[in-house]
C-alpha cells in the first residue's frame, strides 16, 4: 500500500541493527486495511522471532487503520476486532514486556477496554497528534494527564507515568 516504504525485510533489518547497537525500538503493525488475519499473525510471528533474537523491542503497537480521507478507502475495523488484535498480540508476543492500545487510533473507550485484553499502555498526553488526524480520525488531538489517569482508573488499573524507556516516574495509586 506504500510503494516507497521499506520492505518488511528492510524494516526488520533496521530494527535488528539498532538492537545490535544497543538502541531499543518500538514496533508497529498497521491493521484493518488490505490484510487478513493470517497476515496479522505472520507479521507478529516475524516480530516475535526478532524479539527472541535481540530482545530489543520495548513495545508492540497495533495501529488501527483509519480509511477516512485516504485513497485506499475501506471500512473501519470493529471494536471487537480491535480488542481481539490486542488479545492475540498479548498471548502470541509473550516475549514483549509491553503491548500498547494507542488511544488516538482506537478511541478512548476501546483503549480503556484494551487494558483488560492484554494492553498495559494506552500512551500518553500527546500534545498534538497529527498523522492519524490527517487520515480522518475524530479522536482528540491530545489529553491532559488527569483525563488519562481517570480513564485508567475507571478500567480498574493503577495509572503510572513513564519515560520513553518504560522507566516508571510516578505511580498514581
Amino acid at each position: 500500500i506504500a510503494p516507497y516504504k521499506a520492505s518488511a525485510e528492510e524494516y526488520l533489518k533496521i530494527h535488528r541493527e539498532a538492537h545490535l547497537l544497543g538502541i531499543p525500538t518500538n514496533i508497529t503493525m498497521l491493521y484493518g486495511h488490505i490484510e487478513d488475519y493470517r497476515d496479522r499473525v505472520e507479521h507478529m510471528s516475524r516480530v516475535r522471532e526478532l524479539q527472541d533474537e535481540t530482545g530489543g523491542f520495548q513495545v508492540f503497537i497495533p495501529l488501527k487503520y483509519h480509511p477516512e480521507g485516504t485513497e485506499l478507502g475501506g471500512e473501519l475495523t470493529s471494536s471487537v476486532d480491535d480488542l481481539k488484535t490486542i488479545a492475540v498480540a498479548r498471548l502470541f508476543l509473550d516475549n514483549f514486556d509491553h503491548i500498547k492500545a494507542y488511544w488516538v487510533t482506537l478511541g478512548e473507550r476501546v483503549a480503556q477496554l484494551a487494558l483488560n485484553y492484554g494492553a498495559d499502555d494506552i500512551d500518553g498526553t500527546i500534545l498534538e497528534e497529527r498523522i492519524v488526524h490527517a487520515a480522518g480520525t475524530k479522536a482528540a488531538l491530545g489529553h491532559a494527564k488527569e483525563r488519562l489517569i481517570n480513564l485508567i482508573r475507571d478500567a480498574g488499573k493503577i495509572p503510572a507515568e513513564r519515560d520513553t524507556f518504560y522507566n516508571i516516574i510516578k505511580v498514581y495509586g
